[in-house]
């Protein structure tokens, strides 16, 4: 099953979280942070304006990005984890 996003809408692959600390210090599962990171796999056609053009994206797929911690609807698909967001919830690209 492939999933297409509207408008402007991302689909992102969360990057796992951290599993030691800067210190070398395993976390357990309970400890770990949700991740904020990610890789983007699938972008809307963009957002439709009221002249009835669309504006275009600023992220593409392939993209690794930072995003709101919470921002995103956490869905499955294939076996895979993943968010679809808002354009407006990506905080930054990471080069």
């Amino acid at each position: 099953m492939s999933i297409r996003p509207l408008d402007d809408r991302i689909v992102v692959e969360p990057m796992e979280a951290e599993e030691k600390t800067a210190g070398g210090i395993v976390l357990p599962d309970s400890a770990k942070e949700k991740p904020q990171k990610g890789k983007v796999v699938a972008t809307g056609e963009g957002k439709l304006l009221d002249d009835g053009k669309r504006a275009p994206m600023s992220v593409k797929k392939g993209d690794i990005i930072l995003y709101a911690k919470y921002g995103g609807t956490e869905v499955k698909v294939d076996g895979r984890e993943l968010l679809i967001m808002r354009e407006s919830d990506v905080l930054a690209k990471v080069d």
